[in-house]
């Protein structure tokens, strides 16, 4: 899809790859690009840079999401191109509270669900649209010291497959955005997290990179190369790479996410 003329929701567009990729929508000559956020000010800093519009919105409520889709559909017109962005990180295993689980579960993985609810038979009835969503490299391989972390960002991959699969004969496109380390308010303080092994990009080319992965109708968007090297190693032997990770788990299981 060009991005030239088309109406963009974005969440999460208050900083890091949000603001990013809403800053690269507008150079590419988007018509409209919706800034999202639950950070109001944020999300209204953002809009203000590349002339966008901006609403608050907290995506752990699918009233609130509903919403937002419809006056956008109603006030500025048909949304193209809708990018899940917004995503938080939880770290800790078993032991980690239900409400924390719930919370990043509604955030991570629910408000893709709700998003797609409200827009898959709107996009399938003028003939197509796209859905594109961060999930991250631990939604492909794990996440070392969150178990929340890593299982919801493995739905959120998995949502975007079914999608894919499903709806693509209505014309709908599916993107799944999956980075390793991204210097965001997320990622700051970690940056000897074992995410950060290979580096840690700036935003910017990674929201580069998800333009030209959105040009090419690419499902699999990954920053970070090195990433498709480790699915193979994984496919390849299941138990090995097991092995591999409980290995990375001794240095870095102990660091908070």
């Amino acid at each position: 899809m060009e991005l030239k003329d088309k109406i963009c929701v974005v969440t999460g567009a208050a900083s890091g790859i949000g603001r990013a990729l809403c800053h690269a929508f507008a150079n590419e000559g988007a018509r409209h690009v919706i800034c999202v956020d639950v950070n109001g000010d944020g999300a209204t800093a953002t809009a203000n840079e590349i002339g966008g519009h901006a609403f608050t919105v907290d995506v752990s409520n699918e009233a609130q999401i509903v919403q937002m889709i419809d006056a956008v559909e109603q006030d500025i017109g048909p949304i193209d191109l809708f990018f899940s962005n917004a995503g938080i990180g939880v770290g800790g295993g078993m032991e980690t509270p239900n409400e924390d689980w719930q919370r990043i579960w509604d955030i991570n993985v629910m408000a893709h669900v709700w998003a797609s609810r409200k827009l898959v038979p709107l996009m399938a009835a003028r003939g197509g649209g796209y859905l594109v969503s961060t999930s991250s490299a631990a939604g492909l391989l794990n996440q070392i010291g969150s178990a929340p972390y890593g299982v919801t960002k493995h739905a959120a991959v998995g949502l975007a497959e079914w999608l894919a699969m499903t709806h693509g004969d209505a014309g709908i496109k599916v993107s799944v955005l999956c980075p390793q380390a991204v210097r965001t308010e997320m990622t700051r303080g970690h940056e000897d997290h074992v995410a950060a092994i290979n580096g840690m990009m700036e935003p910017e080319p990674v929201a580069q990179i998800c333009v030209d992965a959105i040009r090419a109708e690419s499902f699999l968007i990954l920053p970070h190369e090195d990433v498709r090297e480790y699915i193979k190693n994984k496919a390849e032997n299941y138990d090995r790479w097991i092995g591999g990770m409980r290995k990375l788990n001794r240095i870095y299981g102990g660091k908070k996410l």
